[in-house]
């Protein structure tokens, strides 16, 4: 019967995560076969797939150029000679018995990518190693009553399998991890990123351990996280879960679990195995990759502009906080859209733009669940906008509706302003009509702020603003209204 021991320990969290990004190839890792999501069931599946005797794999050269982009964006050695080997363990969606893999030979080792936390502290997450290997088939269970269904399109794709030092310590950092690996690929074309269809996803292995104890806990594995929020709730869980056992004078148990989103809890899979489990050893129908000179710098040339380069250069060039040059580096679509905004203003109003980008371009993105590419105004039409707020034509309320109509209408701002008459009064002289008029009917106000009452002056804006129909000029009318309230 376990026994309650002390409670008052300070715990601390460990965490690794093992990143399985589909890499983006027309064709399979060993096989000629297709790659493309969503046909119908074993139709991407040829002999070699499907592990028939005596057939054999050939190396996709495109995968070994992709893991090697991977393996120079994050700063790591590549090894010069790697060689694949046979993981050995038996499954339904497995046909040869065995996954190809890389163990004690990987393409790319000792590697590292910066996060920023949420107070801003950047932290570096050590990269073991980043190994090339083949994805499994899939099992099938819907519509499927009382049986399970194969589909072997997906067996054969080629993965990189990232596997990270344990150097996160919430599962926050963790999620700050994966999205800036999720990023890089994306931004390297190496994977679509889609979490989705199952081609970016990860294993997550959780210990906790007495702060200041340098030995680690048990740790149990968390299999197929495929959303940033999934991998948030199933670590969190699992902590409580840990110090919950140990509080309570039971033993974490090294294990495979589950994560069940419906109920928002782990569950135990299978005993976690071991590498010696697996019988690895090296695959006698591949031959070692060798990587020369000639091909490294090649691909070391291919390598388009990092996010952080690229934040670092927002940050410089378009005088941007490194907060916000890091929500338009996210993405590299997101980063390009802005700077093609940022060049059809005129190289201006960099700020202004971020502002735009960044709020409601983005608002409208995420409340129509759009991809950038699909967005209802491009990047001309939003430089369009801002434009006749930098020249102003139109203010920086008045641009708000001006832009939700664009994106409802699918018509340029100087259309909407023209046929809606919402082009900014600018004339000193109709402006100060107006405030006489205004100062006119509201004579207790008037007699109110003349005598000391400063916050009066709002009210006076706000009743011009009305007079004009939200149209003037608010520098203008600031500085007048001030000079005619001070009489």
């Amino acid at each position: 019967m376990a026994t309650a021991i002390a409670t008052d320990v300070e715990w601390e969290t460990v965490i690794g995560l093992e990143i399985h990004a589909q890499l983006a190839t027309r064709s399979k890792i060993f096989s000629s076969s297709a790659t493309a999501y969503g046909a119908a069931p074993n139709t991407q599946a040829n002999l070699v797939d499907l592990g028939y005797p005596g057939v054999l794999p050939v190396l996709n050269a495109e995968a070994v150029r992709m893991a090697l982009k991977f393996g120079l964006a994050i700063g790591a050695r590549i090894e010069r000679r790697s060689v694949f080997a046979r993981k050995n363990y038996f499954y339904p969606d497995l046909p040869k018995g065995y996954q190809i893999s890389q163990y004690e030979l990987p393409i790319v080792a000792q590697g590292s990518l910066d996060v920023v936390l949420d107070d801003g502290t950047r932290k570096r997450i050590g990269i073991t190693r980043a190994h090339l290997e083949e994805d499994a088939g899939k099992s099938l269970h819907e519509g499927l009553p009382g049986v399970t269904g194969i589909d072997l399109n997906r067996a054969g794709t080629p993965l990189i399998e990232i596997v990270s030092e344990p150097d996160m310590r919430s599962a926050k950092e963790a999620v700050a991890y994966m999205k800036k690996v999720h990023t890089l690929v994306r931004y390297l074309e190496i994977c679509d990123g889609n979490m989705q269809e199952g081609s970016f996803r990860c294993d997550a292995n959780v210990s906790v351990r007495p702060r200041g104890q340098q030995k680690f806990g048990t740790r149990a594995e968390i299999k197929n996280l495929n959303s940033f929020r999934f991998v948030e709730k199933a670590i969190n869980y699992e902590i409580e879960r840990q110090i919950e056992l140990i509080e309570s004078g039971g033993q974490v148990v090294q294990e495979t679990r589950l994560y069940d989103p419906d109920k928002g809890e782990t569950r135990s899979m299978r005993s976690k195995e071991e590498a010696n489990d697996y019988r690895y050893f090296p695959d006698p129908d591949l031959l070692p990759v060798v990587i020369e000179d000639a091909l490294l710098e090649t691909v070391r040339a291919s390598l388009p502009e990092l996010p952080d380069q690229k934040a670092a250069r927002f940050a410089s060039q378009y005088g941007l906080s490194e907060y916000d040059a890091g929500v338009l580096t996210a993405s590299r679509e997101m980063g390009a859209f802005y700077e093609e905004v940022v060049t059809r203003v005129g190289g201006k109003d960099a700020k202004l733009c971020a502002n735009w980008v960044m709020g409601d371009f983005s608002a409208l993105l995420n409340r129509d669940n759009l991809e950038l590419a699909l967005a209802k105004v491009d990047a001309a039409g939003l430089a369009g906008l801002i434009t006749r707020i930098v020249d102003s034509t139109i203010s920086g309320k008045i641009a708000k509706e001006v832009f939700e109509a664009m994106w409802d209408e699918g018509t340029s701002a100087d259309a909407i302003i023209e046929a809606r008459g919402l082009r900014q009064i600018t004339d000193t002289g109709a402006i100060e009509q107006a405030i006489d008029a205004v100062m006119a009917k509201n004579p207790g106000q008037l007699a109110d702020y003349r005598s000391g009452k400063d916050k009066l002056f709002g009210f006076f804006v706000g009743q011009v603003m009305k007079a004009t129909g939200g149209k003037a000029n608010p520098a203008q009318l600031n500085e007048l209204l001030k000079k005619k309230l001070a009489g």
